[in-house]
């Protein structure tokens, strides 16, 4: 299996900020966006999605729900124990924790089915600066595509689609 998907371009669509077009190689989808709209400006806790380029880092799927997505990313089992720090004065901030974890975070096994796929962004994952925003992910969307809480998320076929062409050196540009 080669990546043959290097970009994929997100863009709200008028005047309705948190819906959008996601376009990944020949296939265009609608997805959704935080309930902030698209912004170059992201803190903690905003609703906004942030704008500019994050590279695909890894992929999480739920073992119970779905098979293992078929992509070049690395991928890992999500656990009941999986958490994702969002508490910028914690040390582990805007990383993956085992649950239960004392400071603030988000359970990755959730009943919804959102996190059931979920990529993981290069959104201020590298060198995390506190208060800057966390959980950046590409995840499955809500039924009606409600806005998410600053991710990108589209439908479960649309997101194995995509992966299927996804490896390193794939990013998402938001605009």
């Amino acid at each position: 299996m080669k990546s043959s998907i290097r970009d994929i371009r997100v863009a709200s669509l008028g005047p309705d900020r948190t819906r959008g077009m996601l376009v990944a190689g020949g296939l265009t989808v609608p997805c959704a966006l935080g309930r902030g709209g698209i912004a170059t400006r992201k803190r903690e806790g905003d609703g906004v999605t942030p704008a500019g380029r994050f590279a695909l880092l890894s992929v999480f799927f739920r073992p119970d729900r779905l098979r293992r997505p078929v992509t070049l990313l690395p991928v890992a089992p999500i656990r009941p124990d999986s958490g994702w720090c969002d508490d910028p004065a914690d040390r582990r901030y805007n990383r993956p924790v085992r649950l239960p974890y004392p400071a603030s975070h988000e359970e990755l096994w959730r009943r919804d089915h959102l996190y059931d796929l979920v990529v993981v962004l290069d959104y201020n994952f590298l060198h995390p600066r506190r208060g800057a925003g966390s959980a950046i992910f590409f995840h499955l969307a809500a039924p009606g595509f409600r806005p998410t809480a600053g991710c990108v998320a589209v439908t479960e076929q649309a997101m194995q689609r995509i992966l299927a062409h996804c490896g390193p050196g794939t990013g998402m540009d938001i605009r």
